[in-house]
């Protein structure tokens, strides 16, 4: 982050996981009206406002500002990317990041962690930039659970099960 604490301050307020505009301060600050909320919602799913002409995400301000310093990786708890509320933001490792993935599209099966495979179900989770394989089951249920379990073994309070 370019500016400081005290700078962002100046610039926005918080209220109930949004930023708002406290102050106008630059020629992008002059379209929105003090007290609006600040930044878009881009096609990655995540809102970001333009701070001196550069891009940047709000959740990362909206942490700055509670915790007076910006990590390299802050996770949303609860998987959902514009959830700003601080006490869904938590400073993480990008493994732990990785970990509080939601269930991909082309995902076969519909359950995070298990696909097809001929007539089985193969579960596998991600762990340490890699795939950690747990087995074939006959029943997609089974699968599911030993999923679940896999996750909560080894991704902790990272794990997610969406």
């Amino acid at each position: 982050m370019i500016l400081t604490n005290e700078e962002l301050h100046q610039r926005f307020f918080y209220d109930d996981g949004k930023l708002f505009l406290k102050q106008k301060t630059t020629k992008m600050d002059t379209c929105r009206a003090i007290g609006s909320e600040v930044g878009t919602i881009q096609k990655n799913g995540r809102r970001y406002v333009k701070i001196d002409g550069k891009a940047t995400l709000v959740h990362r301000i909206i942490f700055q500002m509670h915790h007076n310093y910006l990590p390299k990786f802050i996770d949303h708890i609860d998987g959902n990317p514009l959830n700003n509320k601080i006490d869904n933001l938590r400073e993480c490792l990008h493994s732990e990041n990785s970990k509080n993935r939601v269930t991909p599209k082309n995902n076969t099966s519909g359950v995070k962690g298990v696909d097809k495979s001929g007539s089985k179900w193969k579960v596998r989770i991600g762990l340490n930039f890699g795939r950690l394989y747990l087995g074939t089951y006959d029943d997609l249920e089974l699968a599911e659970l030993v999923a679940i379990e896999g996750r909560n073994k080894y991704h902790k309070q990272f794990a997610s099960h969406r």
